[in-house]
């Protein structure tokens, strides 16, 4: 088998096309939750026939990998003791379970009763109890069961730069042209995999985001980044960047489904790479990006085979249905040597990055983008 290009490290191969792993059973994965760690064991869903709308029912069980501790705000009252967590209403279901299963077990098993608001209703969850050790026990599995079900909601949401500039979308359509007039007789091909000039774009990083509420906190968080370090970083100016050369994300360049161009500072510098590494760090450590990386492999995605039967499908990002089940995609490669010898510096143009957007998925603006919820600007 080829080897790797010195370029691409193979934990950047495992970045770009799997968004996690498969958890082993005999190495359950561990979750850190306000500065504590907790083993998660896993979850059974079960199916029933005409059934299919209901509710997940939790049926595993949650052990702490630590004592009850002091990390919730427990409030006590003249009746006992009382915790609140906010969440989205869409994933209340979860920790009601079928038929309410879920929730009795948990008020059983930590003698606690929990409130939770109507579906549809944006509210808080109330933990009660005779015991503040019981309030904190059904507080821990509650955070348990809401990260796990947002694990496994489909990314609503990514930070990026849009490549939106003219002369970047002019060179990209040349690149275009001219790799169909002379590799179009390689396997694999053909105009349907090429990607959409108008949404050409650097992804930072991908965000679940399940209320208003949600991508509120995202803005802010974006706007304090610019106050405590982009600012400082970019100078208060645009950064001037160049697109240009092209790499593949495989280890065979005979069979490759996604082939990305690079984009460098025309300085020089590693003033890009600082700055998104930077805000990747912020947001994972707010808890809004799950940390998986630590550093943000910055590409700019020209062909893609999931193109070639939807034209709307976006990358390694669009691997779930709504319900967060698994979909697999049949990927027909293309045979990229050619393209890689002919076109291995290709220069599609420079532009100046301004704007970092909060871009939500499946939606486009009047310009042909990805539509913005959020921005923040360099200068």
């Amino acid at each position: 088998m080829p080897a790797v290009p010195a370029t691409w490290k193979a934990e950047d191969i495992i970045r770009i096309l799997f968004e996690e792993s498969v958890m082993e059973v005999l190495r359950p994965q561990l979750i850190r939750i306000d500065g504590r760690n907790y083993r998660k064991n896993p979850v059974q869903e079960q199916t029933y026939q005409h059934e299919e709308d209901e509710e997940d029912f939790y049926q595993g069980s949650m052990e702490c990998a630590d004592e009850p501790c002091d990390a919730y705000e427990v409030e006590q009252t003249p009746q006992g003791f009382r915790s609140t967590v906010r969440a989205p209403s869409l994933l209340y279901k979860h920790i009601v379970g079928r038929r309410g299963d879920t929730r009795k077990k948990i008020e059983m098993e930590t003698k606690t009763s929990i409130s939770i608001p109507k579906p549809g209703e944006d509210g808080e969850i109330v933990i009660t109890g005779q015991h503040r050790n019981g309030v904190i026990s059904a507080r821990t599995r509650i955070d348990v069961l809401l990260d796990t079900f947002r694990r496994k909601q489909p990314f609503t949401h990514f930070l990026a730069f849009f490549l939106n500039e003219v002369e970047v979308q002019e060179g990209f359509l040349r690149f275009q042209e001219e790799v169909l007039a002379k590799c179009s007789m390689d396997h694999g091909v053909d105009s349907s995999i090429f990607q959409n000039p108008k949404k050409l774009h650097l992804t930072i990083g991908m965000l679940v985001l399940l209320s208003e509420e949600e991508i509120q906190q995202t803005c802010e968080m974006l706007q304090k980044c610019k106050e405590e370090f982009i600012n400082d970083i970019s100078g208060g100016k645009p950064l001037e960047v160049e697109m240009a050369g092209i790499e593949y994300m495989n280890d065979d360049p005979g069979m490759v489904d996604v082939l990305y161009a690079k984009v460098h500072m025309k300085d020089g510098s590693n003033r890009l790479q600082e700055l998104v590494d930077r805000v990747l760090e912020r947001f994972q450590a707010s808890g809004l990006i799950v940390k998986e990386w630590n550093s943000v492999k910055l590409h700019a995605t020209v062909m893609n085979t999931l193109f070639r039967k939807d034209p709307n499908a976006e990358g390694r990002y669009n691997l779930y249905t709504a319900d967060g089940k698994y979909i697999f995609k049949e990927r027909e490669s293309f045979d990229g040597r050619n393209i890689l010898k002919l076109f291995e510096n290709f220069y599609f143009g420079s532009l100046k990055l301004n704007s970092i957007h909060i871009s939500q998925r499946f939606t486009i603006d009047s310009f042909g983008n990805y539509a913005s919820c959020g921005q923040i600007d360099f200068s």
